[in-house]
């Protein structure tokens, strides 16, 4: 991804109506085919919700049939209802940390971590979560946004959070690069799509443990698939950041 650039993913977010069909009755064009950007791969998750201020909605999950780039078809592999932060969703780029929103936006996927061992035929890069693991959200740390062991000592405790204490949610998760290759403090960090904890998150998205461990093992690095958080509604546009 490049780090710094806007680029508009969708000409407006009513694009994001998977229910409205076009004027003759055809059928409406997948998600995917309707944005300006998908992040060049072959694979794209989507993660909708009705409005701004909605906590639940739908993540799909998305294969491009013919390969990437501008050629192919997208077709749906699956979906699954999904939660959003308890503050709604807020745009990515102007997101304040503390504020339990879900950044709208496309991002990439750098890696998946868990709890629990890589469910079986996952080939992303998995980290095992261990005693010692950490993710730093304090602003003062050299390693904000990033996951730690053990925690440096610049990284108060109170403002990370160590993982392994979160055995549902984190059981199996996807890193969402939100404000994660160049980070800027106070924006936010630890942005995740992970398990459903039965309830609204802290600014994540998350889905049913079965459906995590289906898109884990769809998942292709090759297919260099990311992520795209947006609403059906209103006017809040998918940028990419």
């Amino acid at each position: 991804m490049r780090p710094g650039v806007l680029v508009a993913v969708l000409v407006s977010a009513s694009l994001l109506a998977l229910g409205a069909a076009p004027a003759g009755g055809t059928a409406p064009r997948p998600l995917p085919d309707r944005m300006a950007d998908t992040g060049g791969g072959a694979q794209l998750i989507t993660a909708v919700a009705p409005d701004t201020d909605a906590t639940t909605g739908t993540v799909t999950w998305w294969d491009r049939e013919g390969g990437s780039g501008g050629g192919g078809r997208w077709v749906a592999a699956g979906s699954a209802p999904a939660r959003f932060g308890s503050g709604g969703l807020a745009d990515g780029p102007t997101r304040v940390q503390g504020t339990n929103t879900t950044p709208t936006g496309l991002y990439d996927l750098p890696y998946a971590f868990g709890t629990e061992a890589a469910p079986r035929g996952t080939a992303y890069r998995y980290r095992p979560v261990r005693q010692d693991s950490w993710w730093c959200q304090d602003n003062g740390s050299r390693s904000y946004n990033r996951w730690t062991e053990p925690r440096p000592a610049d990284c108060r405790a109170t403002e990370a959070e160590r993982l392994i204490t979160y055995p549902t949610q984190y059981a199996h998760a996807l890193v969402v690069g939100f404000n994660y290759d160049r980070p800027v403090r106070g924006r936010g960090a630890g942005i995740f799509l992970h398990v459903d904890g039965r309830g609204a998150t802290a600014g994540c998205v998350s889905v049913p443990e079965d459906a995590m461990r289906r898109i884990l093992t769809w998942a292709s690095p090759a297919a260099r698939p990311h992520i795209a958080i947006g609403t059906s509604g209103g006017a809040t546009a998918v940028t990419r950041y």
